[in-house]
């Protein structure tokens, strides 16, 4: 069989003595614990419009070097997943060459396929790793992190959404490293607010969960089962449960938002009591993913985050490459995580390019 439900099936076996060779994009394939996954999470879809090109502010450094090594070798050795390889992330270079990786638990296949995310889609039908928790403590420890950040994959197969997992982790990690900061970016929980309980309550420092989009696109930019006002009362009911927490939010700009909705966004997510917003231009993973409708130049981001310090968030770390995880510890220094916006290069961006950005 070829395909199922329209999905292409890689073919995994390679002739006598060779390895099975890995999936491409959008085809489908059987992981490790024998469940079925779509790598990249979207199946293969005919191309759409041209892209566009990407203007040279959006360049980022080669991944390589002696720390960039070190920390995937720690990574490798102790079985984690990191949403830096998963969700393809533009700066990995730069983080893990400084030591710092955000640690994405209970494996690297999603339960959701939202548009924009790279990472695969299955369904895991209750798979977890039970060495998980301490295996994460110990890498914390021995990458000497003084902030770490754990996300993960939605887990809708679960009946808590993960969140017991979750804090098994964080307490771990407090175990092994009391100094350590740690930030949790969530899923909603299917909005549950006794499982986002349970991780508010498990020690953490910051609670994170993005809302994305503004409200007008989150269907079709996020899976179905997502939700604006969903994502606002997670957010709200984290605040209110443990105030001393902060609380943290991402928007990815360039899907057809407008000035007014992000302005908007932001009103909604004071409301809600959310101390931190990180604003970060949207870049297509793969041809099956949403195109770009613009690119937001560095001077947008400036004044965008001038916005939202204006509406009372705590910061607001604004940029091209700036991802919710993004130089996390520096979130409070109030400088926008050290980043310089008007260092860099600003030429026009709406040269079309057939290949994909």
């Amino acid at each position: 069989m070829s395909q199922f439900k329209g999905i292409p099936i890689a073919q995994e076996p390679r002739p006598a003595g060779g390895e099975p060779r890995l999936a491409r994009s959008g085809e489908k394939y059987t992981t490790p614990q024998g469940y079925t996954a779509i790598k990249d999470g979207i199946k293969t879809a005919a191309s759409g419009a041209a892209t566009l090109r990407k203007p040279p502010w959006l360049r980022a450094p080669m991944a390589s070097g002696a720390a960039f090594s070190a920390v995937k070798g720690i990574v490798r050795e102790h079985r984690l997943s990191t949403v830096c390889e998963e969700a393809k992330c533009p700066n990995i270079g730069e983080c893990w060459n400084a030591g710092t990786a955000t640690i994405m638990l209970m494996g690297a296949v999603c339960t959701r396929a939202c548009r924009f995310c790279a990472v695969d889609t299955g369904n895991p039908r209750g798979w977890l790793d039970p060495e998980e928790p301490e295996n994460v403590a110990r890498s914390v420890e021995l990458m000497g992190l003084k902030y770490v950040v754990l996300t993960s994959v939605d887990r809708d197969d679960l009946p808590d959404g993960g969140a017991g997992h979750y804090a098994a982790a964080i307490r771990a990690i407090k175990r092994r490293n009391p100094g350590t900061a740690v930030e949790a970016l969530t899923p909603d929980f299917q909005g549950v607010l006794e499982d986002v309980r349970t991780v508010v309550d498990s020690g953490l420092d910051v609670f994170a969960q993005n809302v994305e989009t503004v409200r007008r696109l989150t269907h079709p930019v996020r899976d179905p089962r997502a939700g604006y006002g969903q994502t606002m009362e997670v957010l709200s009911y984290a605040k209110r449960h443990r105030p001393p927490v902060l609380t943290k939010t991402s928007l990815m700009l360039g899907l057809g938002e407008t000035d007014q909705e992000i302005r908007e966004t932001m009103v909604d997510l004071r409301a809600a009591s959310v101390d931190i917003l990180t604003l970060g231009q949207y870049l297509r993973p793969t041809p099956n993913h949403l195109n770009i409708e613009r690119f937001v130049t560095p001077d947008e981001f400036d004044r965008y985050r001038e916005w939202a310090l204006s509406l009372g968030f705590l910061e607001c770390v604004s940029g091209p490459l700036v991802r919710s995880s993004y130089r996390a510890e520096q979130a409070l220094a109030r400088n926008n995580a050290g980043l310089d916006n008007s260092k860099l290069p600003a030429t026009p961006a709406d040269a079309r390019a057939a290949d994909a950005s």
